[in-house]
């Protein structure tokens, strides 16, 4: 019998009218590595926000060693050896990398002061234990750190709070090639320490690469559940979307020639001299490594960076430098690499998000027509199939995914 830590039974959950998951069941096991794959929107981030302790399940038992639990939030999880590294890791930027590590355990004296010498011996033993003792200090501040470094900091504090189930959101998605495969290192040698790691990508070469069992979520269900031995990534796209590669993309058009977008020789503090033309009804893929410019080009084009040479032309017509108002009355739309950060309201609605670039459609006498906003985001919610209650949500609660499609709809209601 596997030594099963946690067990999902039946599990759902809605938020007003969306069934976020139906009736899942898994279990996840010590000393494995049990990988979460799925469309966006398919459950992912809810499944981990009932284990974490976010929120209950409506209907269905999570258990923790053969026994049910009902976790009153975040922190009794905690308490129970449940942490989730989460995509953009929470750390606490003026603090120091030995306070965000110990936070809520940090040594004392006399059980009030700070003992600040037990606390950078302490974390200068975990940083040499992690290899980190080169890259971080203990008393180093975390406002100026890497994603790889936050995320690290994150891991360290899970493993000295006794952490037994460990799960990992998207952890990849900003970390360089090396930096990756010092994760992957890491996730073993905790698999091989006895822990139980959740791990949710969208990139299938290394679910394949690292995982021991494949749990594949479809709209809110357990479309799978099986070893990842075996498994290809054409197999495991179809049990996510339930259809073949080849019904995937559409047929290509032969190309339009007008050109919509045209940049010549652009220049900024952060690339050089680029150059390209885009056509109506094409996609434009920019590739590099991390570090290459490829965001940096995105904010020159854009107006967020100013241009130091070169010029932006949509549709003929060229476009001053450093001015975002002029790009956006002009159609450009920007959807950030850092769409927490850079680009969403998290505490405001859908709605309040989605409308903030469009005050000359939403508006009636200068006044905001929440009826005119809701027509008009409605329809793009609906055509993206953003996944919530409604559109009073606050982005906040919403998937990375869905909270993607709120920037796009963004732009969208622009009609760029």
């Amino acid at each position: 019998m596997p030594d099963v830590i946690l067990q999902v039974d039946s599990v759902s959950k809605e938020f007003g009218v969306v069934r976020a998951l139906s009736g899942v069941s898994l279990d996840v096991r010590r000393g494995e590595v049990l990988a979460l794959v799925g469309e966006n929107g398919a459950g992912k981030s809810t499944l981990m926000r009932l284990i974490e302790g976010v929120f209950p399940p409506d209907s269905g038992v999570i258990a923790m060693d053969g026994a049910p639990v009902a976790f009153a939030g975040p922190r009794d999880a905690h308490a129970r050896g449940i942490r989730v590294i989460h995509q953009e890791p929470e750390i606490v930027p003026h603090m120091t990398v030995g306070e965000n590590i110990y936070v809520g355990q940090l040594p004392r004296r006399a059980g009030l002061l700070l003992d600040g010498r037990r606390l950078a011996a302490q974390t200068a033993r975990l940083l040499a234990e992690f290899g980190m003792a080169e890259e971080l200090a203990p008393d180093q501040r975390c406002d100026g750190l890497g994603p790889a470094q936050r995320q690290m900091i994150e891991i360290m504090r899970a493993v000295h709070a006794g952490g037994r189930l460990i799960a990992f959101d998207e952890p990849t998605s900003s970390l360089t090639d090396a930096e990756a495969r010092r994760l992957f290192g890491i996730i073993r040698r905790l698999r091989a320490d006895g822990a139980a790691i959740v791990y949710i990508s969208h990139r299938l070469p290394e679910i394949i690469n690292l995982a021991d069992r494949i749990a594949v979520l479809r709209d809110g269900r357990l479309a799978d559940l099986g070893p990842a031995a075996g498994a290809t990534e054409a197999g495991i796209t179809h049990k996510m979307v339930g259809r073949d590669l080849s019904e995937m993309f559409p047929a290509r058009a032969p190309r339009n020639e007008r050109v919509v977008l045209e940049i010549e020789g652009l220049t900024t503090e952060a690339v050089s001299d680029v150059s390209f033309r885009l056509h109506a009804g094409e996609v434009l893929g920019i590739g590099g490594l991390m570090g290459a410019g490829r965001s940096e080009l995105a904010k020159g084009v854009f107006g967020f960076d100013r241009r130091l040479a070169g010029r932006v032309s949509l549709d003929g017509v060229d476009l001053p430098s450093g001015d975002t108002a002029v790009a956006i009355l002009a159609g450009l739309g920007f959807a950030p690499e850092d769409r927490k950060q850079e680009a969403l309201l998290l505490l405001q609605s859908i709605l309040d998000n989605a409308v903030l670039c469009i005050p000359d459609r939403v508006s009636t006498r200068g006044l905001f027509s929440r009826r005119k906003g809701a027509a008009i985001v409605g329809e793009i919610a609906r055509r993206l199939a953003i996944k919530a209650p409604s559109l009073d949500t606050p982005v906040s609660r919403l998937s990375g995914g869905n909270q993607q499609k709120v920037v796009l709809a963004r732009w969208l209601a622009r009609q760029p």
